[in-house]
């Protein structure tokens, strides 16, 4: 069974078992989440699913198992003859969920 879920404002195509890599959700390492926000749901046998916006009743139940900061991101600001630069670093948090379930 796949799917196609929306969280943090971007969309995954996750199947069972999939580890993957979301924007920062407050939960703790070992919590299960549900997310309800199913836009595509396909079984093996062909049988589709087309959420308008969203498909009811179908979800995606994922367990925590990371939390963490990913790679330093360098921002470097210049203007030429200015005399102006500006070096600044961005790390962003991320959380990382493994697909146990997913129901429609």
């Amino acid at each position: 069974m796949n799917a196609v879920m929306k969280t943090g404002g971007k969309q995954y195509k996750v199947s069972e078992g999939n580890i993957l890599k979301v924007e920062k959700i407050d939960a703790e390492v070992g919590d299960k989440i549900t997310f309800d926000e199913v836009l595509f749901l396909t079984d093996g046998e062909g049988n589709v699913k087309v959420g308008n916006p969203v498909v009811s009743d179908a979800k995606v139940i994922a367990e925590v198992i990371q939390q963490g900061r990913d790679k330093k991101v360098i921002v470097y600001k210049y203007k030429r003859r200015k005399n102006y630069h500006k070096k600044q670093g961005h790390r962003q948090p991320f959380t990382k969920i493994k697909i146990e379930k997913i129901e429609g």
